[in-house]
């Protein structure tokens, strides 16, 4: 499987993203329920279904069997919210940018706003990161 196809797609990044914040594995019951109450309705029962099955083939999820009921699944991330912000900006930089990172970040500062001093400062910090790497 390429990288590309490995990275969830929105639909899949709304999952996680509940996944992530709840920190704890979930039965597709309690997502389904969460996905409702983020005010995120739109998906199916069946179609929520259909994606939990594509993270666990992408290796972005895992799940275990309920011990006393084998129709459940308790799913949990395999992957970071920040390794998969790492892959899918990767992803986005190649796709977009002919892999020119200097391209991507220039068009992404300049594209929304001013930013303010502190985030000035973060980005002065990671651009010495970078350097000394």
């Amino acid at each position: 499987m390429r990288n590309e196809e490995q990275l969830p797609s929105e639909q899949e990044w709304r999952i996680m993203e509940i996944l992530w914040e709840h920190g704890t594995e979930m039965t597709s019951r309690e997502l389904i329920r969460a996905l409702e109450e983020d005010g995120q309705p739109g998906m199916s029962d069946k179609m929520t279904r259909v994606l939990l099955g594509r993270l666990c083939a992408k290796g972005l999820l895992t799940y275990r069997v309920d011990e006393r009921d084998s129709r459940v699944y308790h799913y949990s991330p395999l992957k970071s919210r920040a390794q998969c912000r790492l892959e899918k900006a990767g992803s986005f930089v190649k796709s977009f940018f002919g892999g020119d990172r200097l391209a991507a970040a220039a068009a992404l500062l300049s594209s929304d706003g001013e930013l303010s001093g502190e985030q000035i400062d973060q980005l002065e910090q990671a651009l010495h990161r970078v350097r000394e790497d």
